[in-house]
């Protein structure tokens, strides 16, 4: 399929620094007027240091108004610029133009996967977040609250300190081929939630949480693509890989050689982080028999 091409009046971003000219083509749909989806391709002038949310914001701006997209802080905190630039989930205001292309060149944006589109680069997000809702993604603790603070040590934090990092972008799961068949998947990010407070020496509701989990739709529809790790921080899908295995561990001994296998297929992948790995099980290995034993 052809691209429509625009060639409105050129507004640089920087007259007196802009160098640079790329092609975005933008995957748009409009439900109003569109039977289907359809590529339309911008010129712009650009800097190479700037990232592609500024690009969106001036083809916004200055040449089609009716694009559609989500922004908040453009900082990398909100997690609302998730889409898929250049074959790849990525956050829109933290990627450069310079990281993708070269002067001349062409940047294809388009929304993120397994996710209705309700409006060119903009998707359905409430079934992502149901599945982080089902993971009870909050402090359960019904002891009767201490005198003072519950405290934790260094130690104890560091286990799960990683998935208290995730800001819900939906990148890592909407990059899942399972997510993308089964849309009712957990998917990645409800896992490291889950992780997060399972982990947590104060927290008690492990045995809540291990229900979702052990649904025909919970973690054991993994299949370790790794897909997901491509787009987010590889340690917290290292994490995540962690609680299945430990998870599976519980059971019989055959499981428990299965989910090793995949956790050496990770470090196989990624062998400089092998030493990560080995450093997460010894970690982790107290705190996860102190939270399965919750079940």
């Amino acid at each position: 399929m052809t691209a429509a091409t625009h060639q409105p009046q050129t507004i640089p971003l920087a007259p007196s620094m802009a160098s640079w000219k790329v092609n975005v083509k933008i995957y748009r749909y409009n439900p109003e007027k569109d039977k289907k989806a359809h590529w339309e391709a911008y010129p712009v002038e650009c800097e190479p240091g700037d990232r592609v949310l500024d690009l969106l914001n001036y083809i916004k701006g200055y040449v089609e108004p009716s694009l559609a997209y989500r922004r908040s802080c453009a900082h990398g905190v909100c997690g609302s610029d998730a889409m898929l630039i250049n074959g790849r989930n990525r956050l829109a205001c933290k990627i450069l133009v310079q990281d993708l292309v070269k002067n001349g060149g062409t940047l294809t944006v388009e929304p993120i996967r397994g996710l209705k589109v309700e409006k060119d680069l903009i998707v359905d997000m409430e079934p992502f977040f149901d599945s982080y809702r089902a993971v009870m993604p909050f402090f359960i603790n019904d002891d009767p609250p201490p005198l003072g603070e519950r405290l934790q040590s260094p130690e104890e934090r560091e286990i799960f300190d990683q998935g208290t990092k995730c800001i819900l972008c939906a990148a890592c799961t909407t990059s899942c081929p399972i997510f993308w068949v089964n849309g009712q998947y957990i998917g990645p990010a409800a896992i490291v939630q889950a992780h997060r407070f399972i982990f947590d020496s104060r927290d008690k509701g492990a045995a809540e949480r291990f229900k979702q989990l052990d649904q025909n739709t919970g973690i054991w529809r993994c299949r370790t693509a790794y897909k997901s790790s491509s787009t987010t921080s590889a340690f917290l899908l290292m994490r995540a890989c962690v609680l299945r295995a430990m998870r599976m561990s519980a059971r019989t001994s055959r499981a428990r050689s299965g989910c090793m296998a995949s956790c050496v297929g990770w470090m196989r992948r990624w062998p400089s982080r092998s030493r990560l790995m080995s450093l997460a099980f010894k970690r982790t290995a107290k705190a996860t028999a102190q939270a399965l034993g919750k079940t």
